[in-house]
């Protein structure tokens, strides 16, 4: 039996890790990590306890440069670089060229008959017979960037740098049996340790550099990043089937504070704040008052506080708000467009609800109704609907922070949007299409699960949507950052969403105030802030 190897390695001297590969150290069983570091060549054995870090492949390192992928079989090691696969013993790592491909390939697993090579280009992953290196048959990759694979008995194991998501697969069939999101970008490698998955990271991270040498010293700079994390999976069997991923436990405050440019007295003020929903993903364990104590009132199933604040006085300072602990998980449902073909009609109840124009939507204006036809075409599959007109948007906008939301036809016109003009034209299309939907929101833990016990600020809030499938419930569905600017878009938060997401405030506005003749920046400025305590 493996002692318990630490959730997170960070291999002392790494630049850009690919690829994984756990062994056994004989004779006292002690696991150990191999992992390719591309940018200097050198092929690491890596201690998961100490994580020194010892160079396999000293004398041929050069060779190994600006590999991707590896795997290693029957003491064979198997190495892609560019459009090649080699292989080599692992004694001198004298890399053999084994097969050359007419398109870039960047992942590789090996099984005793076969190798699976993933290419992005191709949108493939090709398996080729071991011994006669003849193509034996071909599986669409999974996702849309660049993978990394490994074999764990009759499973093929992906992991997809634009999905941050890795998937299960038959190794025969190709289907996919289940899918999880990975807690940090840019998964570049995978592995078992015997029944514990870990995935490797590499990306580039910014820092202040301090130089006493220059005049002004302080400076942001980039370096590489690269480290080896378990990744946590649990599959949930319900009617909306679904796989968490890697929980952490997180503190948020929400604060107000009285802050007015010109200040005057209110009078039997009353402010509403929503508080975080209970979820598949999200589990609210506590909540206290900040500052001033608040009552509770339930709207449609939804906590909200409400803070009786009654007669402000020009000038008086007052802060006031919520502290919660959250436990916050990354979900993917499982849910196929062909187990719902056939659906039970939408209650009358949800169409007044959730099929209106409720909120500036403009879905009585032609260009809106005439764009509602296009993006779905003939589609009936609810499922299928819901992607193509999320390309569609996608297609038609770009990215850009607005400090003000512009209705969906002068959005759709303009050609760019922030998250909340992206949720109005999603909102407006799917609604004339018959699609129950709502806006989520409110706000993302910053996603630095490695920076625990630290206060993080948000300066900006979010939104998202959720559509609903009668008979099964409602599916969260990204605004904008899944909208990469080209295709084919990653789905990794299509029917999913990351960890550091907080759910508050589902289909009803996050945050009113009484009397009604003042807004809430004209009174008051907001703190939002988390803390991530642990990993769960």
């Amino acid at each position: 039996m493996i002692s318990a190897l630490p959730r997170t390695i960070h291999p002392a001297g790494a630049y850009t890790l690919y690829g994984l590969v756990w062994q056994v150290e004989a004779p006292d069983g002690k696991p150990y990590a191999i992992a390719l570091d591309a940018y200097q060549g050198h092929l690491l054995k890596i201690d998961p306890f100490t994580e020194s870090a010892t160079v396999l492949n000293a004398h041929t390192a050069l060779d190994f440069r600006d590999a991707t992928g590896f795997a290693i079989n029957a003491g064979i090691l198997w190495v892609v670089r560019g459009n090649t696969i080699y292989y080599c013993n692992m004694v001198d790592f004298d890399l053999q060229p084994f097969m050359e491909l007419p398109q870039p390939i960047e992942g590789i697993a090996v099984s005793e008959g076969g190798v699976y090579i993933s290419s992005r280009s191709a949108e493939k992953i090709f398996v080729v017979g071991r011994t006669t290196r003849s193509l034996l048959r071909t599986i669409p990759t999974p996702g849309s960037g660049v993978e990394s694979l490994t074999l764990r008995n009759d499973e093929l194991w992906v992991s997809d740098r634009n999905e941050e998501t890795v998937y299960c697969l038959d190794a025969k069939t190709g289907e996919i049996k289940f899918r999880a999101l990975t807690p940090f970008a840019n998964p570049s490698g995978i592995g078992f340790c015997e029944n514990d998955l870990y995935v490797v990271y590499t990306d580039d991270e910014f820092y202040i550099r301090d130089n006493p040498n220059d005049p002004d010293p302080l400076s942001v700079q980039v370096r590489d990043r690269t480290f080896i994390h378990q990744l946590q999976i649990t599959q949930v069997a319900s009617k909306a089937r679904h796989t968490l991923s890697n929980g952490y436990l997180v503190e948020m405050v929400y604060l107000e504070e009285a802050s007015a440019d010109e200040p005057q007295d209110v009078f039997d003020l009353t402010w509403r704040i929503a508080l975080p929903d209970d979820t598949d993903r999200q589990k609210l364990l506590s909540v206290v008052p900040m500052g001033m104590p608040f009552e509770e009132e339930v709207k449609d199933g939804q906590r909200i506080a409400v803070f009786k604040i009654g007669d402000l006085k020009a000038e008086e300072a007052k802060l006031f708000g919520w502290k919660a602990t959250l436990e916050l998980h990354g979900i993917k449902y499982e849910l196929k467009p062909e187990e719902v073909e056939s659906l039970p009609p939408l209650s009358s109840e949800m169409q007044s609800l959730y099929l209106i124009d409720d909120d500036g939507l403009g879905m009585d204006i032609p260009a809106i109704k005439v764009a509602a036809r296009e993006a779905v075409g003939g589609e009936t599959n609810i499922i299928r609907q819901m992607l193509k007109i999320r390309e569609y948007v996608y297609d038609k906008l770009s990215y850009r922070m607005q400090p003000y939301i512009d209705s969906p036809d002068v959005v759709l016109e303009r050609g760019t949007g922030s998250c909340g003009e992206y949720v109005g034209l999603l909102l407006a299309l799917a609604r004339l299409n018959g699609i129950a939907c709502r806006t989520v929101g409110r706000y993302k833990c910053p996603p630095y699960a490695d920076q625990q016990n630290v206060i993080l600020h948000q300066y900006y809030n979010h939104v998202w949507i959720e559509f609903y499938i009668p008979g099964f419930g409602w599916f969260p569905m990204e605004s904008n950052p899944d909208d990469t600017g080209e295709r084919p878009y990653p789905t990794r938060w299509f029917m999913g969403l990351p960890w550091y997401h907080v759910e508050i405030g589902k289909g009803i506005t996050f945050e009113t105030i009484r009397p009604q003749p003042f807004s809430i920046g004209e009174l008051a400025l907001n703190h939002v802030r988390f803390k991530i305590l642990r990993e769960l």
